[in-house]
């Protein structure tokens, strides 16, 4: 098959795939222009032409990582109970991490000398942590919760962020049935210290 030779956004698109498979399957060392090119049956040139350099193409699949998990989050449904579906939420995004372990190092850690992070890759996330707000608000609109919703969507990914950590390198438990009952006692516990039912002094001051 003869290489590719249009700049289309069709061989962008690939491009950025390739790359996307290439980070999981080879890790963040195995990501190279040279490669991702060959890859997609192009030429090196035309990744430097479509994205600038390796760190403008890593900066892609930044962005296509928030948006392939805002797309798992957009196949939700709503039910009557606001908390259940919260709690939905946080099982997708530990799917999402537990799928894509590379891809998300990229996204919340940054892994690459060749990509610094600036305000728009910072708003990247914007999208979904929008949708989390959204739910954390129905709790909350719904009397099940008492602290802003923006607050609680920011320690939820946090935390979330970190159980998934431990458990991509093994520190949450040997088994399945260990990890998963780690994430409900950890989940289950944070929500419970928001709900609308906790102690008056166990609840922090609000702020920005």
């Amino acid at each position: 098959m003869p290489r590719a030779k249009q700049r289309t956004p069709e061989l962008r698109e690939r491009l950025l795939q390739v790359a996307v498979a290439m980070l999981e399957d080879d890790g963040v060392s195995g990501l190279t222009t040279r490669r991702v090119a060959q890859e997609a049956d192009t030429s090196t040139p035309a990744v430097y032409e479509l994205f600038g350099d390796k760190g403008g193409l890593v900066r892609e699949v930044f962005f296509e990582g928030f948006r392939m998990l805002r797309r798992r989050f957009d196949q939700l449904t709503r039910s009557s109970d606001p908390m259940a579906d919260l709690v939905v939420v946080i099982g997708v995004f530990r799917g999402f991490v537990r799928e894509n372990p590379v891809l998300s190092q990229v996204m919340f850690s940054r892994p690459f000398a060749d990509f610094e992070a600036g305000a728009e890759e910072l708003s990247a996330g914007s999208s979904v942590r929008e949708f989390i707000v959204g739910r954390v608000a129905r709790c909350a609109e719904a009397g099940l919760l008492w602290a802003e919703p923006v607050d609680v969507a920011h320690a939820l990914v946090a935390l979330a962020q970190g159980l998934a950590s431990q458990e991509r390198a093994g520190w949450l438990g040997t088994s399945r049935a260990s990890v998963d009952r780690r994430w409900e006692l950890a989940v289950t516990a944070m929500l419970d210290g928001f709900s609308s039912t906790a102690p008056v002094t166990g609840r922090a001051r609000r702020g920005n």
